[in-house]
């Protein structure tokens, strides 16, 4: 009877999943609604339905459920409140065994599952200890060291985005701090950089609103001010980056996020303020673009319970 293996990545509005061989093969990817009611209590049941839903229509038995949960999730499977969803502290790795009859199960934050989906079959492949970064609404980061996530003593791991970066910044980051990463290397805070200062010469000047991308594409055609914003994109990027590799020392960042369509222009920024900031014997370490998408999670997520 055929063997199969569920990777999920679960949203604040989407739930990801797939069906994988045993040779980790995507036979089948599909979504359902996170349902948020009852402060999430029904989330791991319509999961553990909707797998069961696939595994009926392919025969065969399900062997491992590898889960990524967006919250601080301890080695054991034990979620410190995701407040996405209503969640309190309560062990998630249980659950889903329970629910399924499944011992094979493996669960971790979504950032840091992402960050081995990208190793394993994206951009971080041929490397076994990377560092990704996504860039996106906000600034997540997942680490992988010697082919396994490494989470921290309290499940905190990767949180690269709320690194101190900025000492006189007066407006408060999301977490509650001051002058974090997230504030100048999301796409949020590529627009509130970009705003604060608009010159009238610059390209962006006269727009109702102003993206991220916006401030990228300006840089390419050559716009003085946009290309100010990306270099202090890349210095507030690239030093942190620095910072982490002189306690980590992966072999490879991986950049993804919506931010990261721009494309090369983030990795030339970035890796010259990483380069100027890095002691010798780390200058060698790589930069590329994720490839994944979307998809970076299941794969990362199937992965922890394949191997």
């Amino acid at each position: 009877m055929a063997a199969y293996y569920a990777g999920v990545d679960v949203g604040g509005t989407r739930i990801k999943m797939g069906l994988f061989s045993d040779k980790g093969e995507l036979l089948e990817k599909w979504e359902i609604p996170t349902n948020t009611e009852d402060n999430g209590d029904h989330i791991l049941s319509e999961i553990v339905d909707s797998i069961e839903e696939r595994r009926a229509i392919h025969g065969g038995n399900i062997k491992g459920i590898g889960v990524g949960i967006p919250g601080p999730i301890t080695d054991e499977g034990v979620v410190l409140k995701c407040a996405n969803f209503g969640w309190g502290v309560f062990n998630v790795k249980n659950a889903v065994a329970d629910l399924t009859g499944v011992g094979n199960v493996r669960v971790s934050n979504d950032a840091n599952v992402a960050a081995l989906g990208e190793m394993w079959k994206g951009g971080g492949r041929g490397y076994d200890s990377i560092v990704m970064v996504t860039l996106g609404t906000g600034c997540g980061g997942g680490i992988i060291y010697k082919g396994k996530v490494l989470t921290g003593s309290r499940g905190a791991g990767g949180e690269i985005g709320h690194i101190k970066v900025e000492w006189d910044e007066t407006e408060r980051c999301g977490c509650g701090n001051k002058g974090c990463l997230e504030q100048y290397v999301s796409a949020t805070g590529i627009v509130r950089m970009a705003k604060k200062g608009l010159r009238k010469d610059s390209c962006l000047a006269g727009r109702d609103s102003i993206t991220a991308k916006d401030v990228f594409d300006g840089a390419r055609a050559g716009d003085s001010y946009c290309l100010e914003i990306v270099e202090r994109f890349g210095m507030y990027l690239g030093t942190a980056l620095s910072n982490v590799a002189h306690v980590m020392d992966p072999e490879a960042f991986v950049i993804g996020g919506g931010v990261s369509a721009a494309g090369q222009i983030i990795l030339d920024t970035a890796q010259k303020y990483y380069k100027e900031n890095s002691m010798y014997a780390l200058q060698g370490t790589q930069f590329h673009l994720a490839e994944l998408g979307n998809d970076a999670g299941i794969y990362g997520a199937v992965r922890m319970v394949l191997f």
